[in-house]
């Protein structure tokens, strides 16, 4: 078995593709360096589950049930922000909102091995929520405003805002500043996300002053789990400081009779918890305009992970920017409409 290090001692970056070294032996060997210790060790089962940012497995355990353990993207979070993120979930299953956290092992919830940082997670299981039932975006709803009610206790420290310059102008300088867009389109894109993003401030400067909180940040339908029970969220790596629509909106359908309904429906649930600011409505196609930007830096980003050109061939292609100049100019006219309900 290979050595363990401490966490604070995991590399910034990598040298090369990021989980080239993370084998099938290097996951089994991290895992059983910190649950041998606890009276556990792995059976040799693995599953890759399906992750892009992260390398996600279940894990068979010996006399035991599977688990789930997560190795960090090298050089994306800080220590500290990725101990921020589990010391926000376990307040949230301490108040008994379903959330998964971090196992905590000889004190602590962040390990590392052989320069890899990893966690370990109680599996759970769920299926995806009907979202076209009212009673499911009630509880939904019901759900989200139990955990922005423990998000806005207070902030975070270390991990960032979501905001229009890390998720605007930062990815937009990064894919003009690279040779990802083709020459002939390369013009169109530069004028359309100009545009956009003139939208996008213009959309915050109409909402005014809005409250940040911690969020789950992600909180799109894949990564909600249905059960008997409800909804639980298994991952909250994308959590960060944001305005409360930013784990409202993603559960809305794209056509605005419906997504009006929804939101009722979404609202109806949440405001039994939290209240919420319907000057926020503003911000709904701001921040599809800002993750629509965001998303194609973030593939440009991460292309050197052999993973990223496998599971998405379209990427960088002639058509891919095209269609995304055509994007960007719906979402301008999109937010000039106004919000969904007035204000």
């Amino acid at each position: 078995m290979r050595g363990m290090t401490d966490a604070t001692s995991a590399p910034a970056s990598p040298a090369g593709p990021p989980f080239a070294g993370l084998t099938p032996e290097c996951v089994l060997d991290a895992l059983d360096s910190v649950l041998m210790p606890a009276g556990q060790r792995t059976d040799g089962r693995l599953l890759a589950l399906n992750s892009y940012e992260n390398r996600v497995y279940q894990v068979g355990i010996e006399d035991g049930p599977p688990v789930v353990a997560k190795f960090y993207r090298p050089a994306r979070w800080s220590d500290d922000a990725i101990l921020e993120e589990h010391a926000f979930v376990a307040e949230l299953a301490a108040r008994e909102i379903p959330a998964v956290p971090a196992r905590t092992l000889d004190g602590r919830t962040l390990h590392a091995f052989d320069g890899f940082r990893f966690s370990i997670f109680e599996r759970r299981g769920g299926r995806a929520p009907d979202l076209d039932r009212s009673d499911t975006l009630e509880w939904l709803g019901r759900f989200i405003g139990r955990i922005h009610a423990v998000g806005a206790t207070q902030p975070y420290v270390a991990r960032p805002v979501l905001d229009i310059g890390t998720f605007g102008y930062e990815p937009r300088d990064y894919l003009l500043a690279h040779d990802f867009i083709p020459d002939d389109v390369r013009p169109a894109y530069a004028t359309a996300v100009a545009l956009a993003l003139e939208g996008v401030e213009a959309a915050f400067e109409r909402a005014g002053e809005i409250r940040l909180l911690r969020t789950h940040g992600d909180c799109h339908p894949s990564n909600v789990l249905w059960t008997d029970a409800g909804p639980h969220f298994v991952d909250f790596d994308d959590s960060r400081m944001a305005p409360a629509i930013q784990d409202l909106w993603l559960l809305l359908p794209g056509d605005r009779e419906g997504a009006s309904r929804a939101l009722a429906d979404l609202l109806a649930g949440y405001e039994d918890f939290c209240e919420f600011e319907p000057r926020e409505l503003h911000l709904v196609e701001a921040l599809r305009t800002l993750r629509l930007i965001h998303y194609a830096a973030w593939l440009a980003r991460r292309w050197n992970d052999p993973a990223f050109p496998a599971a998405f061939p379209w990427f960088n292609t002639h058509r891919y920017w095209e269609a995304r100049v055509l994007e960007l100019r719906e979402q301008i006219g999109a937010m000039q409409e106004g919000p969904l309900w007035p204000v």
